[in-house]
């Protein structure tokens, strides 16, 4: 199967109300092209699940500018005061996750695990409506497994197979949201020939990845 496609047509499979996580720290390790596409397109009322919205004219922060999302969960808005600004006059849900509990949460929906136990959030409001348990005599909260219908993701060298090598610090959320996604769409910053990435530094297996795009489209 040829995994390559042109942008627009990886962008058709994003329809309007889907979930999508989306890879990246502060812009590094996002597809910023990919993003931009569906910016392009206008699709909305979208569900983003990614470790922040970055900047208002960068990345995921150009989404919630161009109000195409619904709901941002998310481990930090700061960076972008749109997204503050949405929030709080509830034009646009957020929800925010300590950053640990929303990485286990992705790793969870990737596992097919049904969550995690954490003492995390307890005593705040993050632990607002949601299920206590305890164990041996402590209590923890339940945090369920997050999930998406489409993951965009950022790779430095991708093969023709879909193999993805992360350059430094751009791997962040990428390997997680590859697996707990049912559509996956790399965006490759290099492409290459299958067999040219040495094993040794492949960290997403390509039987992940649905879609490769050139990044120079």
């Amino acid at each position: 199967m040829n995994k390559i496609v042109n942008i627009e047509e990886a962008i058709s499979h994003i329809k309007d109300g889907m979930t999508v996580m989306i890879g990246g720290f502060l812009a590094a390790g996002t597809p910023e092209k990919l993003v931009d596409a569906l910016v392009e397109k206008g699709v909305k009322d979208l569900t983003i699940i990614a470790n922040d919205t970055g900047y208002p004219d960068k990345g995921i922060g150009k989404l919630v500018v161009n109000k195409q999302v619904k709901k941002v969960i998310a481990s930090h808005i700061g960076t972008n005061p749109e997204t503050g600004r949405l929030m709080n006059t509830k034009e646009m849900e957020v929800e925010l996750n300590p950053q640990g509990t929303l990485a286990e949460r992705i790793r969870c929906g990737g596992a097919g695990l049904g969550g995690f136990l954490t003492e995390t959030g307890l005593g705040t409001i993050i632990e607002d409506g949601k299920q206590k348990l305890t164990v041996n005599g402590k209590e923890y909260l339940l945090e369920l497994p997050l999930k998406a219908d489409i993951a965009l993701l950022f790779g430095s060298k991708v093969d023709e197979k879909g193999n993805i090598y992360y350059h430094e610090a751009t791997r962040n959320f990428n390997p997680l949201i590859a697996t707990a996604a049912d559509t996956v769409i790399v965006e490759a910053e290099t492409l290459v020939k299958a067999g040219e990435l040495d094993p040794n530094i492949v960290v997403t297996p390509g039987l992940f990845v649905d879609y490769i795009v050139k990044g120079d489209k």
